[in-house]
């Protein structure tokens, strides 16, 4: 009995016993945890971003920086005199080639290195890694220096192995943008291949083995087997490739020693820089970084939108 009196009460006290509210803690957790590095980027993204917009809609000069004249607003005045300068569409379209020159060329020597490394022993293997992450650690302006000094007219010992005497890679514009070029593939190439091969080691052996029974060539394999498999880290690094192609500044600027001849080789952060601070038209400027800003964040997003209708998951 007394255990059947136990057991009522227990019951009754169950029953009586008010729903308890769900927790919402474990939802919460994870914004704990992210809130420190959200503060961070707040700090070094969000309110130099607010500022840039900001001046980018005020007559900011150097008149106004020393206190000489008023600060004034000018709405979308920096972007109507930006669109309407010739110069800065030209500069543009620089910049668009430019940039797909360079992500094309970084992602081909990146992609075709991390293959070769899944097919060397391992110390050749060591031996290109060690080489591809001290070009990747390199200081852009101390690698700009030295390409620099390997294609120099005069003392380079690329123009003596080509036998071309004293040509000027700098002075012609297709030329200073090709040796630009090779400098930023040079820089780059290291962190597509190094992501890439991780890719490529995590993909089962037995999928390869099976494809080269098959009699594919290796071009197949990649195209067929390991490009849709490793397409979500492709995406990747083609963004970040995107990215930094499109906003090159240090390589242009000591390559060409400031944008080339009349401004031949000028990129838009290159033009922005001219234009904010050696113009001291910081409001244009400002209208220039917004522009690009803008460029790079339709670029990702249509990108991974396209992605997306066709089935991957990022």
């Amino acid at each position: 009995m007394a255990t059947q009196d136990t057991v009522a009460e227990r019951v009754t006290v169950t029953e009586e016993a008010p729903a308890r509210p769900r927790r919402r803690g474990p939802a919460r957790t994870p914004w704990l945890y992210l809130a420190p590095a959200l503060v961070v980027l707040g700090g070094l993204l969000v309110y130099p971003i607010y500022q840039l917009g900001l001046i980018s809609l005020l007559k900011y000069t150097q008149a106004q920086v020393s206190g000489g004249e008023p600060t004034s607003f000018e709405g979308f005045g920096n972007y109507a005199t930006l669109f309407a300068d010739d110069q800065f569409w030209q500069v543009l379209l620089a910049t668009v080639m430019f940039a797909a020159a360079c992500v094309v060329s970084t992602l081909a020597t990146g992609c075709a290195l991390a293959v070769l490394l899944t097919r060397v022993r391992a110390l050749p293997r060591l031996a290109l890694m060690l080489a591809a992450l001290g070009a990747w650690a390199t200081p852009a302006v101390t690698g700009s220096t030295v390409w620099l000094l390997l294609f120099d007219p005069d003392f380079g010992p690329v123009n003596r192995v080509l036998g071309i005497g004293d040509h000027s890679w700098t002075y012609g514009r297709y030329s200073a943008f090709a040796l630009v070029l090779l400098e930023v593939v040079w820089c780059s190439f290291p962190f597509v291949m190094v992501t890439v091969y991780a890719g490529i080691r995590a993909v089962p052996a037995e999928v390869l083995e099976a494809a080269a029974l098959d009699g594919a060539s290796q071009w197949r394999i990649w195209r067929s087997v390991l490009a849709p498999m490793l397409r979500p880290i492709l995406v990747v690094v083609t963004i970040q490739s995107v990215i930094w192609d499109f906003k090159v500044f240090t390589q242009i600027y000591v390559m060409t020693n400031g944008g080339g001849i009349a401004g031949q080789n000028l990129v838009l952060n290159v033009y922005a820089y001219q234009k904010a601070f050696a113009a001291s038209q910081y409001g244009l400027g400002s209208a220039i970084g917004v522009v690009m800003l803008v460029i790079l964040l339709a670029v990702t997003l249509v990108y991974l939108r396209l992605l997306r209708k066709q089935g991957e998951e990022l």
